[in-house]
């Protein structure tokens, strides 16, 4: 087999491995208040149950970046998927609380392992490209959501228990990613290791892209967890209608991500997340402001195209600063993916309450506009393609199983 056709056939199965990931995630958070229902857990509980997700997650992610000193990225993820599918059907399975407790809890571990090991190959394979690929892996994450959340409104719909709502989705996809988990292609070959730790300050070279990584997610939960309140209370739309945003949001991002990797590759990385950020500022404004639902509708539309470019690039942005240590940065920067996460909500739902919801909007506004003041930490603009070492228009790319820092 060739070196070209080994690197497609493991960009094609890390891309479905993101796609499986975004169906498993949108299953579960769009089915919590069925959740909640079977379980029993009152309002006052339920937000231990969604953080304790988050930071077991963060604490899986820190245990991955030792594991993948010892075994390979692809070996973490290969076992971490279907811990993550299996653990999605234990939800639906139990009848007690303490069923659903230990099930969120395999969750949390599992799904902060997939995160870093899933990242962790994709900057190493946008390496051996040689060009931006890391938008397409997180385009097919943005895909598996709406897919995912469409079966969960199908099961609503039709009223299916948790059990059988998730049984097919559980039951497609474990054998196709155990299958296409054998064509995974790690950056470092068999024996060798990448450099321990980050070296002299290099948390400190890595700490503005962890505030941009909070800051985007952020924003993010601040659209998933208060687009609908938003438009039903504030803007006064209709039940129906409140529903409509985060779908809108979630085709965007898929949008922005499919053709965002060619933006990278013609303009380079900084310039595709600076302008990334201010579209997503100008959609707060615009939702902070709004006048009515269409207009707030347009809000969150904007920022699905500027937020969905952030996460990948900051990841990419990561295996570039540390081309010898990218796992180790990587698995660091992704714990800051569920700080962003657990932030989000609650500062919003905060603000909301005790001054106004349209003043809250414009706090991740602010928070997402820091990604400015660090845009070079993504690569100078002639940077096209978010690594160190460009390659020329026609290159080939070469055997990854070499290293990690041969590109």
């Amino acid at each position: 087999m060739t070196d070209d056709v080994r690197l497609r056939r493991g960009r094609g199965a890390l891309g479905f491995s993101f796609f499986a990931q975004g169906v498993a995630f949108a299953l579960l958070v769009t089915r919590i208040p069925a959740i909640q229902d079977r379980y029993g857990i009152s309002d006052g509980l339920l937000p231990a149950f969604l953080a304790a997700v988050p930071i077991l997650a963060g604490v899986a992610s820190v245990a991955t970046e030792h594991l993948v000193k010892r075994v390979a990225p692809s070996v973490v993820l290969r076992w971490a998927q279907p811990l993550v599918l299996l653990s999605l059907l234990a939800v639906g399975t139990g009848s007690q609380m303490w069923h659903v407790a230990v099930a969120l809890g395999a969750f949390g571990l599992s799904v902060g392992a997939l995160d870093a090991s899933m990242n962790m190959l994709g900057v190493s394979l946008q390496r051996a490209y040689g060009r931006s690929i890391m938008l397409g892996f997180h385009a097919a994450y943005s895909l598996g959501g709406i897919l995912g959340a469409s079966a969960a409104w199908a099961g609503a719909h039709w009223h299916l228990s948790l059990f059988t709502g998730y049984l097919p989705a559980v039951a497609v996809l474990v054998p196709l990613v155990l299958l296409l988990s054998r064509r995974y292609v790690d950056g470092t070959g068999a024996g060798e290791v990448q450099e321990k730790g980050l070296g002299s300050g290099g948390f400190k070279l890595l700490l503005p892209l962890c505030l941009v990584m909070a800051c985007a997610y952020i924003g993010d939960s601040t659209v998933a967890n208060w687009s609908a309140k938003y438009l039903q209370d504030v803007l006064g739309s209709s039940e129906q209608t409140a529903t409509v945003p985060y779908n809108v949001y979630m085709v965007t991002t898929l949008i922005g991500r499919a053709v965002g990797d060619l933006g990278v590759r013609r303009f380079g990385a900084a310039a595709v997340v600076r302008g990334g950020t201010l579209v997503a500022a100008a959609g707060f404004a615009v939702v902070a402001a709004a006048p009515g639902a269409w207009v707030g509708m347009l809000g969150f539309t904007l920022l699905g195209i500027g937020l969905c470019v952030i996460v990948p690039q900051t990841f990419a942005a990561a295996g570039r600063l540390f081309p010898g240590s990218s796992d180790t940065a990587i698995a660091r920067l992704n714990i800051f993916n569920y700080v962003g996460f657990l932030i989000g909500s609650p500062l919003v739902g905060g603000i909301g309450d005790a001054w106004s919801y349209r003043g809250a909007m414009l706090v991740p506004m602010a928070l997402v506009l820091v990604t400015l003041f660090h845009a070079r930490s993504f690569g100078s603009d002639g940077a096209r393609y978010g690594v160190r070492h460009e390659r020329r228009a026609g290159d080939r790319a070469v055997d990854v199983g070499r290293g990690g820092n041969e590109v």
